[in-house]
């Protein structure tokens, strides 16, 4: 499913123009399209393939809980980044890694990897489903653990040419926002983050680099978070007020994250409230994986906020050694005979010892339930905390009523609509792509951030909300900036005094810097696809600054020529001119290019050249022009012996080992005075089709109008293409024919009547009318 990228904009403005493929981005969410779970998403640019995130949506099970990779080739993905270790970010990773053909590299942060294994072996265990539809298993954890890559907060990492850059993002212990920069273009994703400081979390940060695209949640749409104090003390007066009437509390919580801050909450205000304490009304934290996980919390203190750090120093008051909080293995082990409070995971009320102490609580009116986290669209928790329910249905399939307290007092470490708008204003990104949000909620923060930033004449921006699968395009073409490395940026030095400058800025004393402005500089560009920097080197410096080899591949062809060199030296200089040079005994050089050795004991001509484009056209033209001698009479003639003889006894003539007359001496010939005898219009003609398909390598060439020693009309076609030769009478008895070429393709016109111009200085000694 395509998209123009015109799904969401600011003011009426036009769809993304289609531009150069090689400068086209594009984003797919694979998951949290219009939802929020099982996030994953897709981005692509200069031929690099990055994955955002790979979580299952807890709403669902097994294969059904997936993001839908089915829509791609897995092997494409160079690079998967993690942001945290919630199972909708990332409970699909190791299905990924060890269920499917991928093998990039995957990057988290260390108190995110910590957790992260925790997290999953949890998660195989709770999940309601048999082993043969489990989407891994431990031993599959066990390997991804061992493929992870971590990164700490503010370092860069060059990734195969993708940097990417972690900040802290609050939400939960490690998890981070990514600043991605491919190619000189900026991507941030959010992933889910908090604007608040809570009582051991910082704020997500506010990044000074300005993204080209802010990919951010939008959980809460454009609901805004009653102030913390007021929620802190809406939450103890609830639990107060349940436990109070005899009632047992029940708190569906994630095991890590949340918990770990209502915890705090609780143990806080149970020190503070000596009626709590003296009657001996329990807290349970109901979580093995808390526990295990603990042990990151106090690991890792410079992920939390200075409150919590400066307590951490003291061993004797650190805040995660609870007073009054006990642990709960399972439910079974509760001692239920009378009020307490119990905080235990799932948070969705999904499955495992929420779900059971909820199905055995439900009925009685004085217990009560706090939903305190999100909670997504098909779970339990989202539907009695969202509208009127009278009976659940037990996971053992019967139906129960529901009479206790149901209250929702949303903790969740997520922005809310001013804290997002502000920081989609912070970051000026002038493309913001909405992700984590069901629909409606997703919609509403796309028209409040339009409306809002309506009259900001000094923020254009375009907001998109694409659904999974869809895609969005945009191009980035920026400036490419090259580095002039080594020998090759000589040319920029300033013989003088090194005053040499781009733009030519002034000196002091109305001096000027020498402008650079204009200069040509030569070298090799060499652009890795792994770095997408640009360099310029100097050929010979290029194995020393590169991993590239540099090799010279030296041609050589042998050519039958029967003739002697004095003829072969001539023939060369009439069609070649002043790039011929005599650079040795027989030895010729075309243009400094192409070097011929006469060898005429074997009467064979061998061409060397230096393999390259340019040096293959000119042995190409030499080895014609060889051809073309082969072919003509005039040639054939002037190589037999001669009748005439010298009766001078004061010099011999100087003669060959075959007999024949030394080059000199046949050069001296008049070749006119001979040539008449043989040479006319008619053989012209077909000398000079038989030059033409020499030189073009087979080209057709048709006698289209025959008329004559008056002239005649040759088409010559080259790939499809043709030229027409119109050759009429010279000036003068002994004038050569005039030629005129047209085509309606320059480069061919051009090209022929080039090959035509050499084709006359060849013919002429040898053409009598």
């Amino acid at each position: 499913m395509a998209s123009d990228a015109a799904s969401g904009q600011k003011r009426p403005a036009e769809a993304e123009p289609e531009g150069n493929p090689d400068d086209k981005l594009t984003f797919q969410p694979l998951g949290a399209g219009q939802e929020v779970g099982r996030s994953c998403h897709i981005l692509k640019y200069k031929g690099k393939t990055i994955m955002l995130d790979c979580g299952v949506h807890p709403g669902e099970k097994g294969l059904e809980s997936l993001p839908y990779t089915g829509y791609l080739d897995v092997e494409e993905i160079d690079l998967l980044l993690v942001t945290h270790f919630h199972v909708d970010h990332c409970a699909a990773v190791p299905w990924l890694m060890e269920r499917t053909t991928f093998a990039g590299k995957v990057y988290m942060t260390h108190p995110t990897k910590a957790i992260f294994r925790w997290v999953l072996d949890d998660y195989i265990r709770v999940s309601n489903i048999g082993a043969e539809s489990q989407l891994y298993d431990e031993r599959d954890i066990q390997n991804a653990m061992g493929k992870i890559e971590t990164i700490d907060f503010h370092q860069t990492v060059d990734v195969g040419g993708i940097k990417i850059t972690p900040y802290h993002a609050g939400h939960v212990l490690g998890a981070c926002m990514f600043m991605i920069e491919i190619a000189g273009v900026k991507v941030m994703y959010t992933g889910d983050y908090s604007r608040e400081e809570d009582r051991h979390l910082m704020q997500a940060e506010l990044v000074k680099d300005k993204p080209d695209i802010l990919i951010t949640e939008s959980t809460f749409g454009t609901h805004v978070h009653e102030p913390r104090d007021a929620r802190e003390a809406r939450f103890t007066a609830a639990v107060s007020s349940i436990v109070r009437r005899g009632g047992r509390c029940l708190i569906p919580v994630f095991a890590v994250g949340r918990a770990q801050e209502l915890l705090l909450i609780l143990d806080e205000y149970w020190e503070r409230n000596a009626e709590l304490r003296s009657s001996k009304i329990p807290i349970y934290f109901a979580s093995q994986l808390a526990k295990k996980c603990m042990k990151a919390f106090i690991g890792f203190p410079n992920a939390m906020n200075m409150h919590i750090r400066e307590r951490m120093k003291d061993p004797r008051s650190n805040p995660f050694h609870f007073k009054h909080v006990s642990e709960l293995r399972s439910a079974a082990h509760l001692d239920d005979s009378g009020p307490s409070v119990v905080l235990a995971s799932p948070g969705m009320l999904q499955n495992s010892t929420s779900r059971e102490l909820f199905e055995a609580w439900c009925t009685d009116p004085k217990n009560g339930i706090i939903i305190a986290g999100y909670s997504v669209e098909g779970t339990l928790a989202k539907e009695i905390s969202t509208e009127s329910v009278d009976k659940i249905d037990t996971l053992g399939g019967q139906k129960l009523p529901l009479r206790m307290s149901v209250e929702s007092i949303s903790f969740a470490a997520h922005v809310d609509y001013v804290q997002n708008r502000d920081f989609v204003r912070a970051t000026s990104a002038p493309k913001v792509i909405l992700v984590h949000g069901e629909q409606n909620e997703m919609l509403k923060f796309k028209t409040g951030l339009e409306r809002h930033f309506e009259s900001d004449t000094d923020y254009n921006f375009n907001v998109y909300n694409p659904e999974n699968l869809e895609e969005l395009a945009f191009y980035f073409r920026g400036e490419k900036m090259a580095k002039v490395i080594g020998k090759a940026c000589a040319v920029m030095r300033d013989v003088g005094d090194g005053r040499s400058t781009i733009d030519g800025a002034e000196l002091e004393g109305g001096k000027k810097k020498r402008s650079l402005v204009g200069t040509v500089i030569s070298g090799l560009l060499v652009n890795p696809v792994s770095t997408f920097n640009y360099h310029i080197y100097d050929p010979s410096e290029l194995t020393e600054h590169t991993d590239l080899k540099t090799s010279k591949l030296m041609q050589h062809q042998v050519v039958a020529f029967p003739h002697g060199f004095g003829f072969l030296e001539h023939f060369m200089a009439l069609m070649h001119g002043n790039a011929v040079k005599s650079v040795g005994r027989e030895t010729l050089e075309i243009v400094g290019k192409v070097k011929m050795i006469h060898d005429g004991s074997a009467k064979t001509v061998t061409l060397s050249w230096v393999a390259s484009a340019e040096n293959d056209m000119w042995a190409d033209s030499v080895l014609a022009t060889i051809m073309h001698i082969e072919d003509s009479p005039a040639s054939i003639k002037i190589s037999q012996p001669h009748s005439h003889h010298d009766h001078s006894h004061d010099k011999p003539a100087a003669m060959e080992e075959d007999g024949q007359p030394v080059e000199d001496q046949v050069l001296r010939i008049d070749p006119k005075t001979q040539a008449s005898r043989f040479v006319n219009f008619e053989t012209f003609r077909t000398k000079l089709c038989d030059f033409l398909r020499a030189h073009y390598g087979g080209a057709e060439c048709t006698l289209m109008d025959d008329q004559g020693a008056d002239g005649a009309t040759i088409r010559v076609t080259v790939d499809s293409l043709d030229a027409t030769i119109l050759v009429t009478k010279g000036a003068g008895s002994e004038g050569l024919p005039v030629l005129s070429v047209e085509s309606t393709d320059e480069t061919l016109e051009q090209g022929v009547s080039r090959a035509c111009e050499k084709f006359k200085q060849t013919a002429e000694p040898f053409f009598v009318l």
